[in-house]
């Protein structure tokens, strides 16, 4: 982990790093999105479950204190960040397995996960990526398994709209607004792709989504 790759980080600049936690907490319903992105995965005990993009840690750390006896791993490209989620899982006794990589290329043989989760990251990433990390998500997950994602997505309303909108000068947020990622989703190989809850914010309309790796689904390639 010499060099790290490029990314958007929190934010978008890297000096608001260790500001993220107490702005989210302030800016966003952050507790009640994700508390409603676990309950709707139903990991069981021992199940391997992966958080991609998984910043500080918060979600990470609810997984596990949701289910203890999952095998819960987190995934993200910025180093500095995942030093903030390592001192918080010391710091609440919580082990998770912390890994430094990107979502384009996760560093996990096909079919490792029960769950993978994806928290406000996919609107940091271009359209291509968007598409080639759900391929890798695919792989990565065991047939039947899941895939849970909060994210922007397409607005309900003119408010949300304009919101959204003015989103897009800070992040790739365009196709999300569109309503694409399901679409994405569906193409990169899952079935029963849904919309489980809507939420508005201020910074735009924000989405859960929850797919499925269909049972007869095997991965096609190996790291």
């Amino acid at each position: 982990m010499n060099r790290q790759p490029h990314f958007i980080p929190a934010f978008h600049f890297h000096w608001l790093t260790r500001w993220y936690d107490p702005m989210i907490r302030w800016l966003f319903p952050e507790l009640g999105i994700r508390s409603a992105l676990v309950t709707q995965a139903r990991i069981r005990s021992g199940q391997p479950v992966l958080d991609i993009g998984c910043g500080t840690g918060t979600l990470t750390l609810l997984i596990k204190q949701t289910e203890p006896e999952a095998v819960v791993c987190g995934l993200d490209a910025d180093l500095e960040i995942l030093r903030i989620a390592q001192e918080k899982s010391d710091r609440n006794e919580k082990p998770i397995l912390l890994q430094q990589g990107t979502a384009t290329c996760l560093p996990y043989a096909n079919e490792t996960f029960d769950h993978v989760f994806s928290s406000l990251l996919m609107h940091h990433l271009t359209r291509v990526d968007k598409q080639q990390a759900l391929k890798e998500i695919f792989r990565v997950l065991k047939p039947g398994g899941e895939l849970h994602i909060a994210d922007f997505g397409e607005p309900h309303d003119v408010t949300m709209w304009l919101l959204s909108r003015g989103m897009r000068w800070f992040e790739e947020i365009n196709d999300h607004v569109l309503g694409l990622l399901p679409i994405f989703a569906e193409k990169a190989g899952f079935h029963s792709v849904q919309e489980t809850a809507y939420y508005r914010t201020i910074f735009g309309a924000v989405v859960l989504i929850r797919a499925c790796k269909p049972d007869n689904a095997r991965s096609e390639h190996v790291h």
